[in-house]
């Protein structure tokens, strides 16, 4: 079998300010391995097939962004031209991998990729299985159904199961291309908008029990696409669907019982988040039996925010709390003066509050350069690791210590502040700049997790997210939004 494998990748925030252009993608091609980013998550498991399979693998374009707003229509289209290029010297191909994440939203191309599964639908014919991979913070459309033989969400958030569903998908693509099975898919609307979490109940059940679905005769993958909230498109929200074999009315039963199932648990699965009158207070009161970790789920650069909001770190020293980690902080100024400073100088130094009205005031600190990395990485959901760019760790005199990173990232992992010399385990508050894939490293250390808002650009209250063009018959602002069926 001859395989062709190829990847763009983004999650758009249509309500940030800052475009997606070329600068923002990281792009990687096969065919100079030797220049990829050293422990690259795709090496490992580009590696992986390769010695686990028989078959022919070509590897096309491989481009990633970090979340920001509306991708440059023109960068889009020369992405999307380069990978169906890629796609034509491959040709003839027997099945396609596209590892995509599912909210990426171009000027003018609302599903881009709707759009890209269209141009390789056209061009390879109705006869190559064509499979795909998506973060479950994805728009599932029509167009991706329609054109896709196999489309897997990862089921976790944190998303730890990438792997786990790339070869899922892998397995049934190469299936469908050998006539073993017959895939359809079918899928139930939830009408809703929010975040599950999937690491505890009632979410971790449900999720256990999409996994004992798949062992039933006749069906071959059931996915839990939670939507992205803050991307503003026609079919965005939570969506599930069923991959049955050849099956379509038991694909789509199941999809709709499960459904009902995320229905009935809504008031369960809604993230409590809390503001930052309430976190001061519960930060003030808590003994130091361990830190605690909170985060500060509105700057989250996972999400297309600037992750340099000040909100949380003036609240922190209006309150007098000190012995504080906070990262990572995203400023390329204050990175720029650190390094002219040196190593080990003490300044005055301006932090955060440099990209709007929703980041804050800048603050001004006194400050110890700690430590200065050329290239500091953080560990990714046991996936490789992740470039921050040049950091710095700088700290005050009471001992709160900042992570600043010039490469916008969100915090994954504790090795963020470690691996530059930050101990933690003694801290009493650690102060993390993600909506929830911190959750896995940083819990095991955690005395306590607070989700907390500030006016960033993830706002929590989705009700009263500013929607133009989705559809406005959603939970939570509808009480019930299947009430007109």
């Amino acid at each position: 079998m001859r395989v062709f494998i190829a990847s763009i990748a983004t999650e758009t925030n249509t309500f940030a300010a800052a475009p997606t252009g070329a600068g923002s993608f990281s792009v990687e091609r096969a065919n100079d391995p030797e220049n990829w980013e050293p422990d690259n998550p795709w090496r490992a498991m580009l590696q992986s097939l390769a010695e686990e399979s028989c078959h022919e693998i070509t590897v096309g374009l491989l481009a990633d962004a970090q979340p920001s707003g509306v991708v440059v229509r023109e960068v889009y289209e020369e992405l999307r031209d380069e990978l169906l290029e890629d796609l034509r010297s491959a040709m003839p191909v027997d099945a396609i991998m596209l590892p995509l994440h599912g909210a990426m939203v171009a000027d003018g191309y609302p599903d881009c990729e709707g759009d890209i599964l269209e141009h390789i639908r056209q061009l390879v014919g109705p006869d190559v299985a064509i499979g795909v991979e998506l973060d479950p913070h994805c728009h599932f459309t029509e167009r991706m159904r329609s054109n896709a033989d196999i489309v897997v969400a990862y089921k976790e958030y944190p998303h730890t199961d990438v792997i786990d569903r790339f070869k899922e998908v892998w397995q049934l693509t190469l299936d469908a291309a050998e006539g073993r099975i017959s895939p359809v898919i079918e899928m139930a609307d939830c009408r809703m908008v929010g975040f599950w979490h999937t690491n505890r109940e009632p979410m971790q059940s449900f999720v256990g029990k999409m996994k004992s679905m798949e062992q039933q005769t006749g069906i071959l993958s059931v996915s839990f696409g939670h939507g992205f909230p803050y991307g503003d498109v026609p079919e965005a929200g939570a969506k599930v669907w069923v991959v049955g074999d050849d099956n379509p009315g038991a694909a789509a039963r199941l999809a709709k019982s499960l459904r009902d199932e995320v229905w009935a648990m809504r008031d369960d699965t809604r993230p409590e988040a809390i503001g930052l009158d309430e976190a001061m207070k519960r930060l003030t009161s808590v003994n130091d039996q361990g830190p605690t970790v909170v985060a500060d789920v509105a700057d989250n650069a996972g999400g297309g925010a600037s992750s340099d909001s000040t909100f949380i770190l003036e609240a922190l020293r209006e309150g007098g709390l000190t012995n504080m980690a906070i990262g990572p902080v995203w400023d390329l100024g204050a990175i720029a003066v650190c390094r002219e400073a040196g190593l080990g100088a003490r300044l005055m130094l301006r932090v955060g509050g440099k990209c709007g009205p929703l980041s804050g005031l800048p603050i001004d600190l006194s400050v110890t350069v700690r430590a200065l990395e050329p290239d500091h990485r953080q560990s990714i959901l046991g996936a490789g690791s992740i470039s921050c760019g040049y950091s710095a760790w700088v700290s005050t005199d009471d001992g709160t210590d900042l992570v600043l990173i010039s490469r916008r990232q969100q915090g994954y992992a504790t090795n963020l502040f470690t691996d530059l010399g930050i101990e933690l385990g003694s801290k009493h508050a650690i102060v993390i700049k993600s909506s929830h894939h911190f959750y896995a490293d940083f819990a095991p250390l955690a005395a306590d997790v607070l989700y907390v808002t500030t006016p960033g650009l993830l706002r929590s209250d989705f009700e009263n997210i500013p929607y133009l063009h989705r559809d406005m018959n959603f939970w939570p602002r509808i009480d019930d939004p299947f009430r007109t069926d």
